[in-house]
């Protein structure tokens, strides 16, 4: 794990068109203003910020990861409900992951209710517009800052 917190958020499809796409689902606020609530959030830590409309660049960006990340939060949108792949990718992290989502896809059309993703989070947090992400971060960092305390005590 990196000594300084390195904080990766990385966003799957259609997530560019933030502001434009379903506002009244996912709100007005553009990506870069999500992006910009994520590194004010994260108090000094490191934030690789990106997005992709393409499945396997997302699983090599999580692959770097494993490298460089202290945490991961991810809002891998469709792809949370389709991708065994993904979901195989972020089972080899060993570093905290927490599931990101604007809205509450437990409260939207069915075949939105099954995450790939959730069972490899330490949490998931949805439903919030915009602030999911915030307390995502929040919890992802909170997440490695217990992880170090418990190392320290063990040394």
């Amino acid at each position: 794990m990196p000594e300084t917190s390195v904080l990766y958020v990385l966003n799957g499809p259609n997530l560019n068109l933030l502001g434009v796409r379903e506002p009244d689902i996912y709100g007005r606020e553009t990506l870069a203003d999500v992006q910009a609530l994520c590194e004010r959030a994260a108090d000094g830590a490191s934030v690789v910020f990106r997005q992709t409309n393409h499945e396997g660049e997302l699983i090599d960006w999580i692959h770097e990861a494993r490298e460089k990340a202290s945490a991961l939060v991810i809002n891998p949108a469709g792809y949370g409900h389709t991708s065994v792949a993904l979901l195989d990718a972020l089972k080899t992290l060993t570093i905290p992951i927490v599931e990101c989502h604007l809205s509450n896809p437990a409260a939207r059309e069915r075949f939105r209710h099954r995450s790939y993703v959730s069972p490899v989070a330490a949490g998931v947090v949805s439903g919030f517009g915009p602030f999911s992400y915030e307390l995502a971060v929040k919890a992802a960092l909170r997440l490695v800052q217990e992880r170090r305390t418990a190392a320290d005590r063990s040394v």
